[in-house]
């Protein structure tokens, strides 16, 4: 005889009902956990740091200690989770964690070979592009010797200093704030500095593709030097196309320049103003302890 048969009508409807609460209650607990997942976490920030790249001196160059100092200086916005990374090695979990993140901070040894190095690693940087993440680059961050990872780049973060022809000069200059109306350049005044820039970048024309002109070019110039009687972009923004925004700045050769106080302005407004955050009318707080801004004694 059929088992269903020898139920009571009450004992069968108190069944059904019983099935239909438990598999709307399992449904609803999965859609709580994507909406948590999505809409209320903070803002996540890669910083994409290295050890020494073997060519420089202690104190140039100095990749961990420079997104470390970035971390401190971003730990007291609300909504923003910083996470300080290696480029070193495979660097197989990369992609993985760009699919986790809003935007990235490039400090290592030749940013833009690194990421053409490896097809998913470059894939994973255009998709963070694509959803309108930030991205960012620092000195040789921006560069590559080779000539044929600088379009990928270009189109990435709007400038690249790259190829055989690429320049850069250690110089005593006093930088030209070339916007005086752009979020970023907030509170920055022009110190002046001992530094070595990058400079005759290849940049994002208006058209996608590179240029080294700068009317045909859709960044917006943020800092120029000056150098053999011209005046040279050295920091940019640029307002992508997919909605997202990239900044390069291609000074932080010697660490010590992290003391200055625009230095460390500028460069922590550049990763609000990626992430599209909100940059305090006078600029935002950028102290920190003597100690913090140097190097740990190597002995």
């Amino acid at each position: 005889m059929n088992v269903i048969a020898q139920l009571d009508l009450r004992t069968l409807l108190r069944i059904t009902l019983s099935a239909v609460l438990i598999a709307t209650v399992h449904v609803t607990c999965l859609h709580a956990d994507e909406v948590q997942s999505t809409s209320t976490r903070p803002q996540r920030l890669l910083l994409i740091g290295q050890g020494p790249d073997g060519s420089h001196a202690r104190t140039t160059h100095e990749y961990f200690a420079g997104m470390n100092l970035l971390a401190k200086l971003l730990r007291s916005q609300a909504d923003l989770e910083t996470i300080v990374v290696s480029a070193d090695g495979e660097w197989n979990d990369g992609p993985q964690l760009l699919e986790r993140t809003d935007g990235a901070v490039l400090f290592i040894a030749e940013g833009a070979k690194w990421i053409s190095a490896d097809a998913s690693r470059l894939t994973a940087f255009r998709q963070l592009a694509k959803r309108g993440g930030g991205l960012m680059a620092v000195h040789w961050g921006t560069g590559t010797k080779s000539a044929e990872p600088i379009a990928p780049f270009v189109q990435l973060f709007g400038a690249c200093h790259g190829g055989p022809d690429r320049k850069f000069k250690v110089l005593d200059v006093t930088p030209e704030l070339a916007n005086d109306t752009h979020p970023i350049l907030r509170g920055v005044k022009a110190d002046s500095v001992h530094e070595e820039f990058y400079f005759a970048l290849k940049l994002i024309s208006k058209s996608n593709s590179v240029t080294r002109t700068e009317s045909e070019s859709a960044i917006t110039p943020l800092v120029r030097i000056p150098v053999d009687g011209e005046r040279h972009t050295v920091a940019w923004g640029w307002e992508r196309p997919d909605g997202g925004r990239s900044f390069g700045f291609t000074g932080l050769h010697f660490h010590d320049n992290w003391k200055h106080e625009s230095y460390r302005r500028l460069i922590a407004q550049a990763a609000l103003w990626s992430l599209k955050k909100e940059i305090p009318a006078a600029g935002m707080a950028v102290d920190l302890d003597a100690k913090v801004l140097s190097l740990p004694d190597s002995n």
